[in-house]
């Protein structure tokens, strides 16, 4: 039928389920490994390093949610979990009163830098270790035309 795509074969289809099976797989051992390892989740971990990459370790939250990739409603209740155990401060922004500023903490700078190696060595472990130079270049390249593909 014209305008209508081919559907995936069965092989695509194994190795599309492969993929996901395995990023899930790799992702549930890194987030064990981090909590284990330094108390902080993954979600943390990505507010954290977020925090640490900005200047002067602050960002306006509605900004702060594009960076991490979640709904605003989301950020806001782990924000509350995470102001709760001291590691990051809300504060009112200052050129914008319906806005909040998130502020890391000087715990939350300690406990980023206390899980940052421990976590790259995980990944190192997991994810480097297990591939190739020439596999590694080519997930960099799988990565970048489905970013592209799902920006078109």
């Amino acid at each position: 039928m014209p305008g209508t795509r081919k559907l995936p074969t069965r092989e695509e289809l194994r190795i599309w389920r492969d993929f996901l099976e395995t990023g899930e797989a790799l992702r549930n051992v890194l987030a064990a490994r981090l909590q284990a390892d330094t108390g902080l989740s993954p979600g943390d971990y990505a507010v954290l390093l977020a925090l640490s990459e900005a200047e002067g370790n602050q960002v306006r939250s509605s900004e702060l949610a594009a960076l991490v990739g979640w709904e605003r409603s989301r950020l806001s209740h782990h924000l509350g979990r995470m102001e709760r155990r001291g590691l990051i401060t809300r504060e009112e922004c200052a050129t914008d009163s319906r806005g909040a500023v998130v502020v890391q903490a000087p715990a939350g700078a300690e406990a980023f830098q206390a899980a940052t190696v421990p976590h790259l060595r995980a990944i190192r472990e997991l994810f480097v270790d297990a591939l190739t130079p020439a596999q590694i270049t080519a997930a960099g390249e799988i990565a970048a035309a489905l970013r592209q593909r799902l920006r078109d």
